[in-house]
């Protein structure tokens, strides 16, 4: 179980408060580049950590990221016009541009400097892997963008999607922490997959799996150990990664060696959590088949299957094909375990097992960096030189190894390759 006050602590993400200014020191999803895809087109809505603000794309193909309310008497930018390289209010036509700099206030007398003297509150942005990444922190602490090795992929090498979820950033987050609900929540009593990803038959095998989380400079390395036979275990190596990410190896022992899965939780407030979802393939383009968000995910990013609807639960699918009877998508399932929670769960009702050690160092290692922070210090996983930027030690893994390995030596000697992900399974 979690204190309420530790529980208040990790859930609360908006201005001021603790886990608002961690998520703070990091570049974050702020929303997809797709949204924005045209130079003075419409602006964008975005809800972030709790502020309302509203994104654009300039004349000259930047985006900005401002406060979504005219710094002059409130109206929303949201419905301003977007041209010659600013965003204009339609009420009394200030002009600011990407930095937050008002350029024209157009009812204001010839000669006024009242545009001198006020700044718009307006966030940095950069664009990789099809999402607009943006930082809200203290501007004189602004790090570099993590380089992971799918930051800058052929957009075709690249499937990137992102859903509304209607609960807390961190429900969604644990999820990425538990290894063995592989074995209950995704089960499917049909076809290849018994149990719906990447090695069900694997999951199968062992349904109380070895877990262990090893605290790394980025976030938390998990081990998740599945004895399939007297002398083979079948490894799975997931990252937490700060401040709000899951780097998961979904596509088991075949598709591991092609990428991995990378889910963000970004809290938009305290209730409510943006999930994207990047899946990417280091040597080719991503198949239609490969897209399969397509069909579960509105235009307005709600899922099609959601809690208002039960998920569209069939229950004699429940009975004879899937154990959710749900469909077959994970992220649906997912949804359901996280969403009907409530929009925050009281962890201090909850009652914890083996099964749940690496939430467990998940939650301590975050209550960690949270006062890390309070404390004036600067967290983990702040990226400041080139040399920090290495992320191949952010590694996900699937193989089989023999019963009589270190797990953990296994992985230090895989990462000694050039390649750490080409296995001998």
């Amino acid at each position: 179980m979690l204190p309420r006050e530790e529980n208040d602590l990790l859930t609360q993400v908006g201005p001021g408060k603790p886990m608002g200014e961690l998520m703070r020191r990091y570049w974050i999803p702020a929303l997809l580049s797709s949204e924005i895809a045209e130079r003075d087109g419409a602006p964008v809505r975005v809800r972030l950590l709790g502020e309302d603000l509203v994104a654009f794309r300039d004349s000259q193909g930047r985006v900005g990221l401002l406060d979504e309310h005219c710094s002059h008497r409130g109206t929303s930018l949201f419905f301003g016009r977007n041209e010659e390289c600013g965003l204009r209010c339609i009420y009394h036509g200030w002009k600011y541009d990407i930095d937050g700099n008002v350029l024209e206030t157009p009812a204001e007398p010839p000669g006024s400097t009242l545009k001198n003297k006020v700044h718009h509150p307006a966030y940095p942005c950069r664009e990789a892997a099809g999402v607009v990444w943006s930082y809200l922190g203290p501007t004189d602490k602004i790090p570099l963008l993590p380089n992971y090795e799918w930051m800058n992929l052929p957009s075709d090498h690249l499937y990137v999607t992102k859903s509304v979820q209607d609960c807390s950033w961190l429900q969604g987050l644990e999820g990425e922490c538990d290894s063995s609900h592989l074995s209950v929540l995704h089960k499917n009593f049909t076809g290849e997959r018994q149990r719906g990803g990447g090695d069900g038959v694997l999951y199968a095998a062992d349904s109380a799996p070895q877990l262990e989380g090893v605290e790394m400079d980025y976030g938390v390395r998990m081990l998740s150990c599945r004895k399939i036979d007297a002398e083979t275990i079948y490894l799975r190596v997931s990252n937490i990664v700060l401040p709000c990410h899951g780097f998961i190896p979904t596509g088991g022992l075949k598709g591991n060696p092609e990428g991995y899965t990378i889910h963000s939780h970004v809290p938009i407030d305290d209730t409510h959590s943006m999930r994207y979802n990047i899946h990417f393939r280091r040597t080719r383009p991503i198949r239609n088949d490969e897209r399969q968000h397509d069909d579960e995910i509105g235009a307005d990013f709600h899922k099609l299957r959601n809690l208002q609807n039960n998920y569209r639960q069939d229950r004699e699918q429940q009975k004879h094909e899937t154990f959710t009877g749900m469909g077959q998508i994970f992220l649906i399932h997912d949804s359901c375990a996280t969403e009907s929670m409530g929009p925050i769960y009281d962890r201090s009702q909850e009652h914890l097992g083996i099964s749940d050690i690496t939430v467990i160092t998940v939650r301590k290692f975050l209550l960690q960096c949270v006062r890390a922070v309070q404390a004036g210090k600067e967290p983990p996983h702040v990226i400041r030189t080139a040399d920090a930027n290495d992320m191949r030690h952010v590694a996900c893994i699937a193989s089989k190894i023999s019963c009589e390995l270190d797990p953990k030596q296994y992985v230090a000697e895989q990462l000694k390759k050039e390649k750490y992900w080409e296995v001998t399974t």
